[in-house]
């Protein structure tokens, strides 16, 4: 069994939400997106891969995809229209031009979980009070520290902290990572846009999972923290707990 909790919230300090959510239960698929570009283009940009995803969802039952290979072909493939979609609709009008989003998408298939990104936005598993992060954010920053060229404490205030090096739209090819681990018992899932991360650490947030049960108040509880702490960025959650047994066996 799965249980979802999700939230979706501008911050303190941005006047519009260029983030955008939605969740699947019955295919068990869960898709979170940021959005960049000026004129509301990122707004655009994020909303339109979220529905790209499910309408490719809904359209191409992902139970067909029998075998670990096979989902990550159709990921793939889902991730390729996407990515097409935003191109023509940043060729659509000037105002567009630049548009682009993170992506980060889960999907569970009994005690197997399998993750797609593309960007920032990233996706957490929580076992057991200790936390991990399974996606590796595709940035600048990121790009310098795996060199060895700055340390991980100088990372914190880089002046092009926020630059990332993959983007849906960005270029006419895109290429997602793919992930896929076992989960067990009572392991809770986040899926986040880089408001949340931003303000906290992975300490804060294992800590956040810990002390709410439910995911729907966990979810609530991480954008009001967010907020609290500085609310710089649009925020947005998917939390996902983990039940062995149940009708999603």
């Amino acid at each position: 069994m799965i249980e979802t909790g999700f939230k979706s919230n501008k911050g303190i300090k941005r006047k519009n939400n260029e983030d955008a959510c939605f969740v699947l239960p019955e295919e068990q698929v869960y898709v979170i997106a940021d959005g960049v570009g000026g004129n509301n283009a990122g707004e655009l940009a994020s909303r339109a891969a979220v529905s790209s995803v499910v309408k490719y969802v809904k359209e191409k039952p992902i139970a067909k995809a029998d075998s670990d290979k096979a989902l990550n072909k159709y990921f793939k493939k889902c991730i390729d229209r996407a990515n097409k979609k935003i191109i023509e609709m940043a060729s659509q009008e000037p105002e567009r031009e630049g548009m682009a989003t993170t992506l980060v998408v889960c999907h569970i298939r009994g005690s197997k979980a399998y993750f797609v990104n593309v960007g920032d936005s990233r996706a957490y598993i929580n076992r057991q009070g200790k936390i991990f992060q399974v996606t590796e954010d595709h940035t600048y920053i990121n790009s310098l520290l795996k060199l060895g060229v700055i340390t991980p404490e100088e990372a914190k205030d880089h002046k092009q902290g926020h630059m990332i090096t993959r983007a849906l739209g960005a270029e006419d090819e895109t290429e997602a990572d793919f992930y896929e681990t076992d989960i067990e018992d009572n392991d809770v899932i986040v899926l986040c846009t880089d408001g949340l991360y931003g303000e906290m650490d992975d300490e804060r947030i294992s800590r956040l999972i810990s002390e709410n049960e439910k995911m729907t108040d966990l979810a609530n509880k991480m954008i009001i923290e967010a907020n609290r702490l500085g609310g710089n960025d649009n925020i947005t959650v998917v939390c996902l707990k983990y039940v062995k047994g149940g009708k999603d066996e």
